[in-house]
């Protein structure tokens, strides 16, 4: 028996016979905080893979393990069937890598930089330029820039060519629209998606939710465990509560008189609107609206909405919080 937390047997097993990336009870401490608690997934060779949770979930923990830079406390991980601890060397020839943080050489140029990076794969810019060149020739007009110099989405686009250039076949990328546009964030998606068209597998992790239907499957991760792992739209049609958006003109006193409803399981900010649930799971919209009417809101606006995935991360979080609080 499964319990709701616990990835489906259909979420974990590979669509093909011999997956990309498999992972098998990977635990890792630092001191007393958990990093990562035993956890299990495969990915598939070619699929875009997304790990979606907030700071401190263990996702860098996580990458680092696959890419060879931290070794597991126990549990055993291959990429393409090359064990992470074993098998290092040859690992870093296949992998490429980008990490959460900026990490090219800032005084290099544009062009130095990716020189340089090619060099330690023994290949050329001209040799694999036609793997980089629908990213590359964005930011090619300033190769001469040093990077430092450049902006958060053209750091990006370098970081993503550096990591590219040696041909890998897989691809990690630890939170690579942080701190970026919007405009950005949606151009690195759809070079993502081209990436993908070429066979390589992506791995990717991200805080931002809306990002993760982007993905072909998720892993919603909290506090170094995995809660689902499953299709994005398959993941929000498990949500089995009536949702409903509200907002009105005294928002934040709007979010303590829901909580203050013997009924309410759960209020939160999204956007312009709150989203509610109930514990009863029975909301009569009438009557929350003269409720509302009463406790002097004006311009209220109640409607029934469809889950989205940070609806079902919250889901989840509160679900696996009260597993705790019973154990």
């Amino acid at each position: 028996m499964h319990s709701d937390l616990t990835p489906s047997p259909s979420a974990l097993r590979p669509l093909r016979s011999t997956p990309s990336i498999k992972v098998e009870n990977i635990s890792k401490n630092y001191d007393k905080v958990v990093a990562l608690d035993n956890i299990s997934f495969e990915i598939n060779k070619g699929e875009l893979f997304g790990f979606i949770g907030p700071d401190g979930a263990g996702k860098t923990t996580l990458f680092r393990i696959l890419t060879t830079l931290l070794i597991p406390d126990k549990g055993i991980a291959t990429v393409e069937e090359l064990d992470v601890v074993k098998d290092y060397k040859k690992l870093r020839k296949i992998l490429g890598y980008m990490p959460g943080r900026f990490s090219l050489y800032q005084d290099l140029s544009v062009e130095e930089n990716l020189k340089f990076y090619a060099t330690i794969f023994n290949t050329t810019i001209e040799e694999n330029y036609h793997l980089i060149k629908d990213i590359y020739s964005q930011i090619e007009p300033f190769k001469k820039r040093r990077a430092g110099k450049l902006s958060g989405g053209m750091k990006q686009k370098l970081a993503l060519s550096c990591a590219m250039i040696h041909k890998p076949e897989v691809l990690i990328l630890d939170e690579p629209t942080t701190g970026v546009d919007a405009v950005s964030r949606k151009e690195f998606w759809e070079m993502l998606k081209k990436l993908k068209e070429s066979g390589i597998t992506i791995v990717v992790s991200t805080p931002y939710m809306d990002e993760a239907s982007l993905c072909d499957r998720v892993a919603l991760m909290q506090n170094g465990k995995i809660f689902s792992i499953d299709r994005p739209q398959n993941i929000t049609k498990q949500f089995n509560r009536t949702l409903i958006a509200i907002r009105s003109n005294q928002m934040y006193k709007l979010i303590n008189d829901l909580r203050g409803l013997e009924n309410t399981y759960s209020v939160y900010p999204f956007g312009d609107f709150l989203h509610y649930t109930s514990k009863e799971n029975k909301i009569n919209a009438n009557e929350l609206f003269e409720f509302l009417k009463k406790n002097e809101h004006k311009d209220v606006e109640i409607k029934e909405i469809e889950a989205n995935v940070e609806d079902c991360f919250i889901e989840l979080t509160k679900k696996a919080e009260g597993v705790q609080r019973r154990a």
